[in-house]
């Protein structure tokens, strides 16, 4: 089975932490939907594909910038041109203030059925000194407009160690998003990207952010707190209620093919004999020029060799609470983890980060704190 990953880079501003690849709304806009749909008809039989398809994830940039009619053109697109399981989940990444009632209602009946909104913190204060463009009151008024547009599988993004954020500040965040009963929380700390907004004002000190431990403790705190209100935590920063973990995102831990389709998209798939990563250029004007003339806009591609690959299986893989399956790990590589590994195997062993199970390769708890590290003994 393969994901489906589409990529629309657009936003109202950038925020100060972001360094993806997204851009304030331009003139390219109108020619976009257009050239998405193009590259996935012209996809279909020039890459790699195994179907069916079990997700698909608009993602961005604020995908909800572009109306619901555009959405819903580039969905029809993918439906006509690949094969979708019945059940897929069909994600829509969402900023508050950027969808209102009758926009989601349509997008719901287009066929999304999972809504991923962007609030990062409840408190404006700290919204603003992160550059968020909108406010808490904004995120109910949008959370709730979902719900009467009927998503009943709605993902809250939430981050700790914001500028000026406590970690009392942090749980009252986890708690006011609990009460609301969301099916997923995406909790994350900040990174500091280099380059950004928000790098620059650390460096010249004009904004202080919490020291690593007070990061640390607001994250063990958080993780408590979501278990506590019946949430599982399931990646390093993702929790679920049962059943509604996100499968996309799965799909991409365990290391499963997806495509990708939009500016600055990553594919990665299984070519003949070896495993492939390509990307499109990040240049939209570029990008829509190219599918104009019914050309693929790929910048790189690489072949990447069984060590490699296992390396990034054990890089993704362990980021999961259930680790990687020992049987799958030896089906795909003929080597268990310790033969393909050994040094890094006794390593985390003397550490005592293994966890103990006969059927999967699992990090502890300390572990997972530990990933970082524990993966630099695989390079």
């Amino acid at each position: 089975m393969t994901g489906i990953y589409v990529h629309i880079p657009y936003c109202v501003r950038k925020c100060a932490y972001c360094d993806f690849c997204s851009v304030p709304r331009d003139d390219t806009m109108g020619a976009y939907p257009a050239a998405l749909s193009r590259e996935i008809e012209l996809s279909r039989d020039r890459l790699p594909y195994e179907g069916p398809v079990p997700s698909i994830f608009f993602g961005g940039g604020t995908p909800t910038v572009l109306s619901a009619e555009a959405l819903s053109g580039v969905l029809d697109t993918i439906r006509r041109t690949y094969d979708l399981l019945p059940e897929a989940e069909i994600s829509i990444e969402c900023n508050p203030g950027m969808a209102d009632f009758q926009k989601l209602k349509r997008l719901r009946e287009a066929g999304f059925n999972r809504l991923s909104l962007g609030l990062q913190a409840t408190e404006n204060s700290l919204l603003q000194s992160i550059g968020r463009i909108h406010t808490f009151e904004q995120f109910l008024s949008t959370y709730q407009a979902a719900r009467e547009a009927g998503f009943h599988n709605i993902n809250v993004d939430l981050m700790h160690g914001l500028p000026g954020q406590t970690q009392q500040m942090y749980l009252k965040s986890l708690e006011t998003v609990c009460d609301l009963e969301p099916e997923h929380i995406s909790a994350y700390a900040l990174i500091l990207e280099e380059g950004t907004p928000l790098y620059e004002q650390v460096q010249m000190g004009r904004t202080i952010l919490p020291d690593e431990d007070a990061v640390a403790d607001m994250e063990d705190a958080g993780m408590a707190y979501l278990t506590w209100r019946g949430f599982e935590r399931y990646e390093v920063s993702n929790f679920a209620k049962p059943g509604y973990a996100c499968r996309h995102n799965l799909s991409y831990w365990d290391h499963a093919p997806y495509l990708g389709f939009g500016v600055a998209a990553h594919s990665s798939a299984k070519g003949k004999g070896e495993w492939l990563r390509w990307s499109n250029t990040e240049s939209i004007p570029s990008y829509i020029k190219k599918l104009q003339k019914d050309k693929l806009p790929r910048q790189e591609t690489l072949h990447i060799d069984k060590k490699e690959e296992a390396f990034e299986v054990v890089m993704l893989g362990l980021r999961k609470v259930a680790g990687i399956p020992k049987n799958a790990f030896i089906d795909r590589f003929g080597l268990t983890m310790e033969q393909a590994f050994p040094e890094a195997y006794v390593e985390i062993q003397c550490h005592g980060w293994w966890a103990d199970t006969d059927t999967h390769y699992r990090l502890t708890p300390k572990g997972m704190d530990y990933l970082n590290t524990a993966l630099c003994y695989f390079r």
